[in-house]
């Protein structure tokens, strides 16, 4: 491949995780290809950020405003300018909108919510999950470019300083038509976690036996520095926004560690965590199919189990 480009998403003055991931999976695959980053109204410090991570090149598009389909236009058009083999995705919110997007301007193959890449000769293979994650496949694109998404948490980041980072400013490359839109709500972002994206998640069902008692499972999260996380039926009940779910019709998570607290373990449910790192059930039966992925149990009432465990934990990380 002649050059790996790296779809970068901000975070407040950084980068998001999804991003270093993605970085340091470009790395591990680039042999002697160049790295390049692309990112939509950047700042110097989200670049820099990068930096840290062993990125020396970034193409900083600047336009009015971001919306999906006018980066995936600008995105497509920065992989033609660096002539990319690759483009590289975090498998997020953004990364799931926008990675089929910029396939189809680039006449791409899509390889989605991968879990591993490996290059053999001048091939570029991914390993991803199918059938709610019972098994996994190893596949590659015959197309020249390869649109890839990388599952979050899979990857881990690891930092690389480089001296300095090569910036091209560019204004808007997208050759996107002028669209209207309208704002029809503003949601203040008051810095939860996501779900997707945590080290740890700690997840209510319906064992929680109503939304008045999901302040167990916060105050559990928040001893934790946690996501917290619900399961389908929570959701459906109204208990919990659709944000917070995990399982095959919400989110697919792969923390280091997810806590499930009165969840009985539903096969739908396990597809989107059963690749979690390490898995703690919690569960007053003792035959639930949760126990069978997990690699802690405990049997007992979350009612009386919660509250032991927050204190005990709060009492080690003083939150």
């Amino acid at each position: 491949m002649n050059s790996i480009l790296i779809v970068l998403e901000p975070q407040g003055n950084s980068l998001k995780r999804t991003s270093f991931e993605a970085i340091t999976a470009a790395r591990g695959i680039a042999g002697g290809a160049s790295l390049t980053g692309v990112i939509i109204n950047g700042t110097a410090e989200q670049i820099n950020a990068a930096g840290a991570y062993g990125l020396s090149s970034v193409v900083n598009v600047t336009m009015p405003a971001f919306a999906n389909g006018t980066a995936a236009a600008a995105i497509a058009t920065v992989a033609t300018q660096v002539n990319a083999g690759v483009v590289l995705f975090g498998a997020n919110a953004t990364g799931k909108d926008v990675a089929p997007r910029v396939a189809v301007r680039l006449q791409a193959g899509l390889l989605a919510d991968c879990t591993a890449l490996h290059v053999e000769g001048s091939t570029l293979t991914a390993t991803r999950p199918v059938y709610a994650g019972k098994a996994t496949v190893v596949v590659s694109a015959t197309t020249p470019v390869t649109v890839v998404t990388l599952r979050p948490n899979v990857f881990t980041a690891k930092q690389e300083q480089v001296d300095s980072v090569s910036t091209q400013q560019l204004s808007d490359v997208s050759n996107a038509p002028a669209r209207s839109s309208v704002v029809h709500d503003v949601v203040k972002n008051e810095g939860v976690l996501d779900v997707a994206e945590a080290d740890m998640i700690v997840s209510g069902g319906r064992g929680i036996k109503g939304p008045e008692h999901f302040n167990l499972i916060e105050d559990l999260a928040k001893s934790l520095g946690a996501a917290v996380g619900a399961s389908r039926a929570v959701v459906d009940a109204g208990w919990r926004p659709h944000r917070e779910q995990v399982g095959q019709t919400g989110k697919t998570v792969s923390p280091n560690l997810y806590v499930a607290c009165g969840i009985s373990g539903a096969v739908q449910h396990l597809a989107g965590m059963s690749s979690s790192k390490y898995i703690l059930a919690i569960n007053k039966d003792k035959d639930a199919p949760i126990f069978k992925v997990a690699d802690y149990g405990i049997v007992g009432d979350v009612f009386d189990v919660l509250p032991r465990l927050t204190t005990l934990i709060s009492g080690v990380t003083g939150k």
